[in-house]
């Protein structure tokens, strides 16, 4: 019963008013008929009436098999959500003075990242008094950036946030 109450569609028992405007289980319109006639009509087929469209005048029912409508509705929805894919935001931290192994160990974690098909967000964290020298950090993300050249896109320019400088890198759609 929760289910039918979260979507708000009524069933059998539950739809009140009458008359209707009935529609049959092969989508041909049977036409305006009392809320009982319908129930009946229904049951002599063994399908449910559901409501379909509560809101007109005469509200709108219609004879079909509710549990596999409901069936039917879960599949395609379950199906839907299969095919779609989410983009994340994953994040590389960088340091001004980083080492060269570190360097193309991170830079190859972002390029992972973009091929996947997520952002990535390139964070450079500055410590002490590294923070009077933005620009080392920036020359630090500007090689990323040409490391990462055709793979992804710029989509924001470093900014300075406290004590990190960070950028957003989204991948570039490749054709298949």
């Amino acid at each position: 019963m929760d289910d039918i109450s979260r979507d708000r569609v009524r069933v059998n028992e539950q739809i009140r008013i009458s008359p209707v405007r009935l529609i049959g289980d092969d989508g041909e319109q049977i036409g305006i008929v009392s809320i009982d006639e319908a129930r009946e009509r229904a049951a002599e087929k063994g399908l449910d009436l559901v409501e379909v469209a509560p809101d007109a005048r005469p509200p709108v029912v219609k004879m079909m098999d509710y549990g596999k409508y409901k069936y039917e509705a879960a599949r395609a929805a379950r199906e839907a959500k299969k095919k779609q894919h989410t983009i994340k935001v994953k994040e590389v931290k960088f340091r001004p003075g980083i080492e060269d192994h570190d360097y193309e160990f991170k830079v190859g974690h972002a390029k992972r990242f973009l091929e996947e098909g997520n952002k990535v967000k390139l964070t450079m964290m500055f410590r002490g008094r590294q923070i009077t020298h933005p620009e080392l950090g920036l020359e630090v993300l500007s090689r990323v950036m040409q490391d990462l050249e055709g793979l992804g896109k710029v989509e924001s320019q470093p900014n300075m946030e406290g004590r990190q400088m960070s950028m957003v890198v989204a991948p570039v759609k490749q054709t298949k």
